[in-house]
């Protein structure tokens, strides 16, 4: 992801779109369509599921903004695939000109500062942050044992990220920062991730 450029700007949407929204069937729609990679396709869906979890569980958030975090985590990597040199400003462009909440577009832009230059604001966007790399390296650990998910625990995962060599590709600093950020305790979002992102496999 070194190639990436940075947004160049930090503040994104319109604050007379607060509210609106695609509906589950756009967003997946836009998803199959501009991601053709069913291992992305998978990475998106479980961060979305485990961002709606986390604004429902922790947050106490109404379903209609646990929406917004669910939208945000399924297209956060939307453009990741077909134009990785402008990683997040397609995406950011096209939600722009469907005049979605600015919430949501700046959420994606916050999903990692070191690349977008986008600082991490708000707690949705923190959490984005936090949640995106873990999701994927849980998911790494997961797909080399034999059951899966199933038993899997936190001490395990810990494990694997003192491990440079598993997962090398996966960013231990982003980790710590992003839940530096977030103000929470990595081995508790470790367990979260796990339970929740365990039935997140289609």
């Amino acid at each position: 992801m070194e190639t990436i450029q940075p947004l160049g700007r930090t503040s994104f949407g319109n604050e007379a779109n607060k509210g609106n929204v695609l509906s589950k069937e756009e967003a997946l729609d836009l998803l199959y369509s501009w991601v053709p990679n069913e291992r992305l396709r998978l990475h998106m869906k479980q961060v979305a599921g485990v961002m709606q979890a986390w604004a429902l569980e922790k947050e106490g958030l109404p379903e209609t903004e646990a929406y917004k975090w669910w939208l945000a985590g399924l297209l956060h990597d939307a453009d990741w695939e077909k134009y990785p040199n402008d990683h997040c400003r397609i995406i950011i462009e096209e939600l722009e000109k469907r005049n979605i909440d600015p919430s949501v577009i700046q959420c994606i832009a916050s999903h990692g500062p070191r690349h977008f230059g986008v600082e991490p604001q708000s707690t949705m966007d923190k959490m984005i942050y936090a949640i995106d790399e873990l999701s994927g390296f849980i998911h790494a650990a997961a797909l080399i044992r034999p059951n899966r998910y199933e038993g899997m625990d936190v001490k395990s995962i810990q494990k694997k990220l003192k491990t440079p060599s598993f997962a090398a590709q996966v960013s231990r600093e982003d980790i710590t920062d992003a839940v530096n950020k977030a103000g929470i305790a990595l081995e508790d979002l470790v367990k979260f991730v796990i339970e929740k992102q365990k039935d997140i496999n289609i």
